[in-house]
């Protein structure tokens, strides 16, 4: 009865009992097993009026080994921070070893602990002491303790709850009492588990959007990214780094949103980044950061399990409770897994299965598993803590769960996949994570060692480079395998499922709210529809489609990426973004504005100029002219028409001038409007307004004018006679005025009517402008 009375209590999530830990450390730094006591350092922090067992704070730092075998020696370091306003004096850190624990609900209880029960706690290991004489107020000091395993009374193969306490006196008390206490496991089999749970590992390699739809104007498309912060995650001691160098030397199934692999590769190639301060476009720096991860990535993943989510990792849930209002929701995420499998083997040259689909934090109700397995997967990745055991089984069942319609649900465990959340940073909080984990794996394998299990653990998407590296501590030290064994994901899927585990998938009403406030709204996806309307529209009249359609297409996929959550501001701004960039491409390709033309003459042509920016040819385009007033204006040849169309295709970086006939029956201003189409009759770009004005000439006026022409073209020629016959007069001998005639006047006022004088012309057809 003493020993139960150490595990009451509830069962506190990761989350709850980072927060718990993170509130009473104030100090303190790791230190490596083996090392003696340190002098006692300033505390960074003013003391608090601490009492009781919580007057000074116990952080565990390191225990080596996490799970020891006979003939090891259990070492324990850490640091102890007095709290309280006193000092406290003949003070020691001893070690507590209680009895076996139960199982798994036992373990949840002993965790949640924070207090000390005198009467009811295991004895101290009086041998295995560190005494500290003096520890005064607000200061921290470190400790290690060192006992060999076969001293701690470990019995038969189980988990065993730790307790490190110090023990000591305050001022104005004579006895001594227990401050300070912190709780951990060991985990104790000497010899191997006949039948081991199978354990499956979950590793993501996932990040969040960084690259933009937007391109360069070169021939190369070289991509724009918002920022050169992934170079930082791509690093050896960055997130994606550490993610990668662990991963290589651990048996897990590698998880990969293809996004990450595009983004990168395109990086490999040549980018360039944002700058906010000019407004312009920078060339990025770290091609050779990228290229050194894209390889470790390749070579990492060489003979090893890889799933590929659908590109971008999209948001199942959001779709299953909010796009499937929006029509054509669910082609996207059909796109997005056609688009995964094509990345991951061109980039990696692996073969990567795009048959799982993986909900937030595993979890599902019916439409999620419907949404899920929509674009073609049959297995849904869930968590237990979601898809619930009714049925009153005493044991945690294999994974995988038959859900109907041949689709299958890999089932996670809950207590194992949430074990390296929170701030792993602190070198308590990891190493309680890791035993913990390693107790729960060993419980749950003794729950029905008869029968072996499949267990898949499915962590966090995005794991701190803390994280990874303490849920890589936990996987070496079950790298022993006494009572697991690796499994790759695609095997789970297929092991026999257990016959009495549930497989009622549950009701929309059990999803979790906190997630459902999370997800994208109706809007986005209304947002989606439309840009990929005008994208639809844009690539028929490209003669390179593939050069808009695969950005746009991977940014479409990008708008629904998961990593949105929690970052609406940032997720509506993105597709403002996009679709603002796809509308200035669409408008590269227009008619240049004008606002009059003028006609005269009853038949001529007006000029209409297309225009295309672009750097590719379009095509497919039809420009169509009507006439408001087709009794005034009529187009085309012929006998005309109130409209006219004409085929067009233009040249990268050029203009094409079309030339539209028309026929004037009256004079005036006629409004014409002027609009490019496609082929399929949808308008493009904007109409055009533009006034022709007709100032049509009759014949009437024609033959005045030709009239006065012609009398012109007498005058000259009389003139030109005159003066030849008076150049005639003055060669001969008589020549002069004796000849009795008036030099002055005509001699002949007839006009010439010879063939030199020509043919007045007749008034004619007017020329085309």
């Amino acid at each position: 009865m003493a020993e139960a009375a150490d595990f009451q209590g509830m069962n506190p999530s990761p989350a709850r009992r980072w927060v718990r830990r993170a509130a009473s450390l104030m100090a303190g730094a790791p230190l490596l097993a083996g090392l003696t006591q340190l002098p006692a350092a300033p505390a960074a922090y003013a003391a608090e009026d601490a009492t009781g067992s919580r007057t000074v704070d116990v952080a565990l730092n390191s225990l080596t080994p996490s799970a020891p075998v006979k003939g090891d020696t259990v070492t324990v370091s850490g640091t102890v921070t007095n709290k309280g306003r006193e000092t406290v004096t003949e003070a020691r850190v001893g070690l507590r070893v209680g009895s076996r624990l139960g199982g798994r609900t036992q373990i949840d209880a002993a965790a949640a602990r924070t207090d000390y029960s005198e009467g009811s706690e295991p004895e101290e290991l009086e041998t295995y002491v560190v005494k500290i004489p003096r520890l005064p107020a607000g200061i921290s000091t470190d400790f290690t303790l060192a006992v060999p395993v076969d001293k701690l009374g470990l019995d038969d193969a189980g988990v065993y709850q730790l307790g490190v306490t110090l023990s000591g006196k305050t001022a104005g008390e004579n006895n001594e009492r227990v401050l300070g206490v912190e709780r951990t496991f060991l985990p104790w089999q000497n010899d191997g588990t006949k039948k081991k749970t199978q354990l499956t590992y979950l590793w993501p390699l996932i990040s969040t959007t960084r690259l933009t739809a937007e391109t360069g104007s070169d021939e190369q498309q070289t991509p724009v990214f918002e920022n050169d912060d992934l170079a930082k995650e791509l690093a050896p001691g960055g997130r994606l780094g550490q993610l990668v160098q662990l991963g290589d030397e651990l048996p897990v199934t590698w998880v990969i949103d293809p996004d990450l692999l595009a983004t990168v590769d395109a990086m490999v190639k040549g980018y360039t980044v944002k700058d906010k301060a000019t407004g312009t476009n920078v060339p990025g720096k770290s091609q050779a950061v990228a290229k050194q991860w894209l390889n470790s990535v390749e070579k990492a993943v060489q003979d090893q399990k890889v799933v590929a989510l659908p590109f971008a990792d999209p948001d199942l849930a959001s779709l299953a409770h909010r796009g499937k209002n929006v029509p054509g929701s669910l082609n996207q995420l059909q796109r997005a897994t056609e688009a995964a499998r094509i990345t991951v083997d061109s980039i990696l040259h692996v073969k990567a299965s795009t048959d799982f689909a993986w909900p937030v934090d595993g979890a599902v109700d019916p439409s999620i598993v419907n949404t899920a397995t929509s674009a073609g997967a049959h297995n849904v990745i869930a968590r237990s803590d979601s898809l619930r055991e009714i049925g009153g089984l005493l044991y945690a069942p294999t994974a995988a769960r038959p859900i109907g319609a041949g689709r299958t649900a890999v089932v996670a465990d809950a207590r194992l996949s949430t074990a390296f959340q929170g701030d792993m940073s602190r070198a308590e909080n990891s190493t309680l994570a890791v035993q913990e984990f390693l107790a729960q794996t060993l419980a749950l394998t003794q729950q029905d060692e008869d029968n072996q299990r499949s267990t898949v653990v499915a962590p966090q998407r995005m794991p701190s480079v803390t994280q990874a590296q303490s849920m890589a501590a936990a996987l070496r030290a079950l790298d022993s395998q006494r009572w697991t064994q690796p499994l790759d994901l695609m095997a789970a899927a297929k092991a026999k499922p257990d016959p009495g585990a549930t497989t009622q998938v549950p009701g929309s009403s059990s999803y979790p709210s906190r997630l459902r406030d999370q997800e994208l709204p109706t809007t986005a996806f209304e947002d989606i529809k439309a840009t990929q309307s005008t994208l639809d529209h844009f690539k028929v009249v490209l003669t390179r489609p593939e050069r808009v359609v695969t950005p746009f297409g991977n940014a479409i996929n990008r708008e629904m990426s998961t990593s949105w959550r929690r970052n609406d501001a940032a997720a509506g701004v993105y597709r403002e973004d996009v679709q603002r960039y796809l509308d200035n491409l669409t408008s590269e390709v227009n008619l240049i504005e004008k606002s009059t033309a003028t006609l005269s003459g009853r038949s001529a042509t007006i000029p209409v100029t297309v225009q295309n920016k672009l750097v590719q040819d379009v095509d497919h385009l039809v420009l169509r002219l009507q006439s408001t007033k087709p009794t005034r204006l009529k187009l085309g040849e012929g006998e005309g028409h109130a409209v006219t169309e004409q085929p067009i295709k233009v040249r990268g970086g050029h203009s094409q001038s079309v030339k539209i006939a028309t026929t004037a029956n009256a004079n005036g201003k006629v409004p014409v409007i002027a609009q490019l189409f496609t082929e399929d009759g949808t308008p493009y770009g904007p109409e055009m307004r533009f006034t022709v004005k007709v100032n049509e000439v009759t014949p009437t006026v024609m033959l005045v004018i030709a009239g006065g022409v012609l009398l012109l073209v007498l005058a000259g020629i009389k003139m030109y006679s005159q003066r030849k016959r008076a150049a005639a007069r003055g060669e001969g001998p008589d020549s002069g005025a004796s000849d009795g005639e008036n030099p002055e006047q005509p001699s002949d006022p007839t006009p010439d009517t010879g063939p030199e004088s020509g043919e007045p012309s007749a008034p004619g057809e007017k020329v085309d402008r």
